[in-house]
């Protein structure tokens, strides 16, 4: 099967996560010695974040950041999970331009960071078919081997899916990229256990014509690979 990989940063080190400080900081250990590192998931990143458990730092070439560190893989039963929530833009992009999900064929350009109105969507893809909204989502959290999303109470992702359903409404195509960093899965669905409204609005969305596109992934120290699309459960 034809895939695509992102590469991670040559100068990752292995470290024992210890605690997280505040929302976008935590502290490790690298062979003993003290760092602190910064995470952008701004998710519970529930079950992953133990003590003692092992995770990858990428280390920054800037040399006026103040925190040199950023958390990328979390070791947990054995394999990696990817928390980088910068790596689902990425791969979305990635698999239009190689043709992965055919949902993205039939499109010629792909602009990120998309405004509309007061809006800021993730991706606006067009071409003779028209347009097409995408948001991506990092997805975490698995229950039974079934990948949920979110991990915690988000009112930014309601109101994501809320401008879904206005555009969807508007006659516009749309679709929720949710890429699973794990591979203990067998299918995807809204964490209707963790935040309930998200889940009912999820579902609504789905059923006014929000295209679900939910992949696994392969991960390894050295990238992050793009596995098979999971089907869609409701719980």
């Amino acid at each position: 099967m034809k895939t695509v990989q992102i590469s991670l940063p040559e100068n990752c080190v292995k470290a024992v996560f210890e605690s997280r400080e505040k929302r976008f900081i935590i502290n490790a250990r690298i062979n003993e010695n003290p760092v602190a590192a910064h995470t952008n998931n701004s998710g519970s990143m529930l079950g992953l974040l133990r003590p003692g458990r092992e995770i990858l730092l990428s280390r920054s070439g800037n040399p006026k950041r103040k925190l040199a560190y950023t958390l990328e893989l979390v070791r947990h039963d054995g394999f990696w999970v990817g928390v980088n929530t910068l790596i689902p833009n990425r791969m979305l992009k990635l698999a239009w331009q190689e043709r992965l999900v055919p949902e993205l064929d039939g499109y010629e350009t792909f602009r990120s960071e998309a405004v509309i109105g007061q809006s800021r969507i993730d991706a606006c893809l067009e071409g003779p078919r028209g347009k097409m909204w995408v948001e991506a989502k990092n997805v975490t959290l698995v229950e039974d081997e079934r990948a949920c999303f979110p991990d915690a109470v988000s009112k930014r992702a309601a109101r994501h899916i809320r401008e879904m359903m206005i555009l969807s409404g508007a006659g516009h195509r749309v679709a929720c990229f949710c890429l699973v960093q794990r591979p203990d899965c067998r299918c995807f669905g809204p964490a209707d256990f963790i935040d309930p409204l998200f889940a009912s609005l999820f579902r609504q969305a789905a059923d006014n014509g929000m295209e679900i596109l939910a992949y696994r992934t392969i991960i390894q120290k050295t990238g992050i690979r793009l596995g098979e699309k999971l089907p869609v459960s409701w719980g």
